[in-house]
């Protein structure tokens, strides 16, 4: 049985005017239109028996009837002229009373629209509620995501596609204290109970320490007390030696190019790079890589062999054209600031996790540990823990940290993208504070330029390498425009920058852009959700995670009240100096 039993003298009005996806509905009826409010839903007859329409209330006017007599030259209290109540509906899906062996189905497609005169009714009360729970209820073509209950009713769980919402990647946006961390960690905490979860989050702050379990698996980019302790991977440390670096990030990293030399400098560098990486092929047992590799083929090398032969290059003499005599060589004193800059780097222990690795590192069997423990699903671990991978990057020098970010995102990637497709298990990037290291702006050549070059890549191809990418950020309109547009859910806390709320609003679609109204509006814990894995474009309340980041919003008044301070700047300067938590 249909849940919209209704009757025709129980209309709102009827339709006057359709257009693609909206409709313009007349009101005569005063009282039935004080029942009506933006942003709730209507549902409107359709052409086809067995459907009904829905669409959301986009707006509401009153202006005089243009049906009124025109012998009225000028109204007067006793012969003002009637008021034509107006209601735009943007249509948003189609209810179906039944589907095979289905009642009441829910799609967000449009077969047909309203013909004219069709009548429009009021979404609310018993029918709102029994609705909401056809929305709960849906399937879909994949494990359900909860992630809160409906604003319209909070009686209803709202679920997410969670094939449609990484296959396609997301966006999380909101204002400091709107609930982006506490809307992270609820997915998180939806994906953790997947027996084979997959997920890799980039923690920039270390906010989500907290979350703890046999689910969640900490790793941190190496300090630089690491480097004198020799932590590594058993340890849950990771160590980015700078092997691991492509080409366009070595050079971004060493080579300015700025300086005339810059050509000779990327000439050779690239030629000392490719000589060092095979002397370690050298072995018979690495002669097929031998004969196939290239400079960005991640093969560990001695730094201070490239070293070595920059700086004979540098002060190389050749023979001259007359015998006996020497003149200065093709690279003469043309690379002393590519040396002086690569002895800078390697003697910065602030990037010691770059260039002073264990000796583990070193070696041709590292790299396919690391790549298992960051992408392989919960049960492919040997100790079966850890599907949610948090990487806490705190550590890590802001000056970098666009390129160490995009390293092991462009590392996840490029392993799930040479993987039998049969073989390949699914992933998802979920990246925390991305303004920072998937900037709108960036300096050609740079370490920003790098990172947003393997952030557009995942977001155009990743689907089809099974890498799902979502976008977390509290100023969207700082973010790469490339790489956002490729996200086709939204899930919008509080915006109150107008900049920010404009890039969102861009996002959406075209019918469905006054949701972009809501945005400085939301209450703290409410998301605006639209997107290919939101059933229903809707407000949601998001639900408490399991396990809390430590991101709550400090309670200034309450601290300063207490008795007793709390602080420790003694503690806070050793760290300091030493650059490092773990002291």
């Amino acid at each position: 049985m249909s849940i919209f039993d209704y009757k025709d003298n129980d209309a709102l009005g009827a339709v006057i005017s359709v257009d693609t996806a909206t409709v313009t509905v007349r009101v005569d009826d005063i009282e039935r239109l004080r029942r009506v409010q933006v942003n709730r839903l209507a549902v409107l007859q359709s052409s086809k028996a067995g459907q009904h329409l829905l669409g959301v209330v986009t707006r509401i006017t009153r202006k005089a009837d243009d049906r009124a007599s025109t012998d009225i030259d000028e109204p007067t209290p006793e012969t003002s002229l009637p008021e034509n109540n107006l209601v735009k509906i943007t249509m948003i899906g189609t209810l179906l009373d039944r589907v095979g062996m289905t009642d009441n189905v829910f799609r967000r497609t449009l077969e047909t629209v309203p013909e004219i005169d069709a009548n429009c009714f009021a979404l609310e009360g018993a029918r709102l509620t029994r609705f909401m729970q056809v929305i709960s209820n849906v399937s879909g073509d994949g494990s359900r995501l909860s992630l809160g209950t409906y604003t319209l009713d909070e009686d209803a769980e709202a679920f997410l596609n969670g094939n449609k919402l990484f296959q396609r990647h997301a966006v999380v946006v909101g204002s400091t204290g709107s609930g982006k961390s506490w809307t992270t960690a609820r997915l998180l905490d939806q994906i953790a109970q997947l027996p084979q979860a997959n997920a890799v989050l980039f923690d920039i702050h270390g906010e989500y320490k907290s979350l703890d379990g046999d689910e969640f698996r900490h790793l941190r980019i190496a300090g630089s007390v690491d480097i004198e302790k020799k932590t590594g991977l058993k340890d849950g440390v990771l160590h980015l030696p700078y092997w691991l670096l492509g080409y366009e990030a070595l050079v971004s990293l060493f080579v300015d190019r700025s300086d005339q030399n810059a050509p000779n400098q990327s000439m050779i560098m690239t030629r000392s790079i490719t000589a060092a990486k095979q002397k370690t092929l050298v072995e018979p047992v690495y002669k097929e890589i031998l004969a196939n590799f290239t400079i960005d083929s991640p093969v560990p090398f001695d730094m201070k062999s490239v070293f070595s032969d920059l700086e004979q290059a540098n002060s190389e003499m050749v023979a001259g054209a007359k015998a006996g005599t020497e003149k200065q060589g093709p690279y003469f004193d043309k690379l002393t600031r590519l040396i002086a800059r690569l002895e800078s780097k390697r003697q910065d222990r602030r990037l010691g996790f770059l260039f002073q690795p264990p000796e583990e590192c070193m070696k041709m069997e590292w790299l396919p540990a690391m790549v298992h423990l960051l992408i392989g699903g919960r049960g492919s671990q040997k100790d079966k823990r850890g599907g949610i991978k948090i990487i806490d990057f705190s550590e890590v020098p802001s000056d970098v940290l666009p390129l160490m970010v995009s390293l092991l995102a462009r590392l996840i990637f490029t392993t799930n993208q040479w993987t039998l497709s049969e073989k390949r298990h699914p992933i998802a990037l979920l990246c925390d504070e991305a303004h920072l290291y998937i900037p709108e702006r960036s300096a050609a050549d740079s370490g920003d330029a790098v990172s947003v070059q393997i952030f557009e890549r995942i977001a155009k191809e990743g689907r089809k390498y099974g890498v799902g990418l979502v976008v977390i950020s509290q100023r969207p309109a700082e973010v790469n425009r490339t790489v956002l547009s490729q996200c086709n859910n939204v899930i919008a806390m509080r915006l109150t920058n107008g900049d920010d709320q404009a890039v969102i609003t861009r996002l959406l679609p075209d019918s469905l852009a006054s949701f972009g109204d809501l945005l400085p509006i939301l209450d703290t814990g409410e998301a605006l959700v639209v997107g290919d894995a939101s059933l229903l474009p809707t407000r949601i309340r998001v639900a408490e995670p399991r396990k809390k980041p430590n991101s709550h919003t400090v309670d200034f008044w309450d601290r300063w009240s207490e008795a007793t301070a709390k602080s420790d700047t003694e503690r806070a300067v050793t760290a300091w100096r030493l650059q490092s938590f773990q002291g």
